[in-house]
C-alpha cells in the first residue's frame, strides 16, 4: 500500500505540474500550507499547559519520522545514495526549514512580545524575495516589493491592535533579533529547497528533512527534559501531537514543498502572510478570540498586497509553457 501511496503522489505531482492548471494548483499548496500551520498553532496553544514547546516539536515531527518511514523503504537505496553525495546538505536544510526556525521562534516568544515577534517574523516574505533574487537570479518587479510592503502592513496592524503608540514603542532586543532570525530561516528554506532540486521522490525527500529537523531539535528536547520541564498528557495532548504530526507536519510540509516547486520562492514566499489571517479566524471560531476593525484592516491589507504579488509579479517559470508558449 505504501509503494501505491507514494507512487500515486509523484503520478499526480507529474500530471499538475505540466497541465495548464498548475499554477493554480501551486497558490492552493500554498495556501493550504498556512491554513494547516495556523490551525497547528490553535491547537498547540489549546495544549501548551501539557506539552512544553521544544518537545511538541520534537515529539511530532519524531512521530512524523517513525510514520513516513514505512511509506517510503522503497527508496531507502536512493535515500542512502543522497545521504553519502549530498546529507549534510539536504539534513541541513530540512533542520533550517522544519527545525531550527521553530526553535528561535519559541525562544523569541519566551524572550519578548507576541507582539513583536508578530511583527518581526511577518518579514519572512520581504527576506524570500531578496534571497530569491540573489540566489537563483529570480526577477523581482517594483509592484511584487510594493505588494509584499502592504501585505507586511497588514500583519503591522494585527499585530499591534492598530495603536500607533504600541507600533512606536517596539524595541529592537535579543528576542527580535531571535525572530528576525526564524523570519530568515524559513526564507533560506524556500529558496534552499528551489535551489538543491533534491534528486529523491517527494515523500523520500521529506522524509530526510524531517530527520534533519528531528536531529537539530533533539538537544533542545533533552535541555527542556533537564529543566523539568516534561509532557503531562492527556487524551487531547496525545490527539494534538498526532494532528500537529500528520496534518500539521506531513500534509502541510509536502504542500509547501510542491508550492515552492510550481510558483517558485518569491510567490511562495509571499503566501506566508495569509498565515496570520488563519489564525485569527482560527482563535475566533475555536479560542474565542473577538475580532476587531484592526483585524479586518489587517486582512484586508494582506489579501491585497497578495494579489498585487500574484497578478503583477513576474510569471512562474513554467507558466508560460502551459499557456500560449
Amino acid at each position: 500500500m505504501a509503494w501505491h501511496l507514494d507512487g500515486a503522489a509523484q503520478a499526480a505531482s507529474r500530471k499538475i505540474a505540466g497541465s495548464a492548471q498548475s499554477t493554480g494548483a501551486g497558490y492552493a499548496a500554498g495556501l493550504l500550507t498556512w491554513l494547516l500551520c495556523a490551525s497547528v498553532f490553535v491547537v498547540v496553544k489549546g495544549t501548551e499547559d501539557e506539552i512544553p514547546p521544544f518537545t511538541m516539536s520534537f515529539t511530532r515531527l519524531l512521530l512524523l519520522l517513525l510514520l513516513m518511514l514505512p511509506l517510503v523503504h522503497a527508496h531507502f537505496a536512493e535515500m542512502r545514495a543522497l545521504l553519502r553525495t549530498r546529507g549534510l546538505e539536504v539534513l541541513s536544510v530540512g533542520a533550517i526549514g522544519m527545525g531550527l526556525s521553530q526553535a528561535l521562534m519559541y525562544l523569541a516568544l519566551h524572550t519578548t512580545s507576541a507582539t513583536n515577534v508578530g511583527i518581526v517574523s511577518g518579514m519572512a516574505p520581504m527576506i524570500t524575495l531578496v534571497l530569491a533574487r540573489l540566489v537563483l537570479g529570480e526577477a523581482m518587479t517594483v509592484w511584487q516589493g510594493l505588494g509584499s510592503l502592504i501585505a507586511f502592513g497588514g500583519i503591522i496592524a494585527i499585530s499591534v491592535k492598530g495603536s500607533l503608540a504600541l507600533l512606536m514603542g517596539l524595541q529592537i532586543g535579543l528576542g527580535e533579533i531571535l525572530a528576525f532570525g526564524a523570519a530568515s530561516m524559513v526564507a533560506a528554506y524556500t529558496v534552499l529547497m528551489k535551489r538543491s532540486q533534491f534528486p529523491l521522490p517527494p515523500l523520500a525527500l521529506l522524509t530526510l528533512l524531517i530527520a534533519g529537523s528531528v536531529l537539530s531539535l533533539f538537544p533542545l528536547f533533552l535541555w527542556e527534559q533537564a529543566t523539568g520541564k516534561v509532557m503531562h498528557l492527556t487524551i487531547t495532548g496525545i490527539g494534538a501531537i498526532f494532528y500537529a504530526a500528520i496534518i500539521g507536519g506531513g500534509l502541510m510540509y509536502s504542500a509547501y514543498n510542491w508550492c515552492i516547486g510550481i510558483l517558485g520562492p518569491a510567490r511562495a514566499g509571499t503566501l506566508i502572510y495569509s498565515q496570520i489571517v488563519f489564525v485569527t479566524f482560527f482563535a475566533w471560531l475555536f479560542l474565542g478570540e473577538q475580532l476587531f476593525w484592526y483585524h479586518y484592516l489587517g486582512i484586508a491589507l494582506v489579501a491585497i498586497g497578495i494579489v498585487f504579488v500574484v497578478t503583477l509579479g513576474p510569471k512562474p517559470v513554467g507558466e508560460s509553457k502551459n499557456g500560449s508558449d
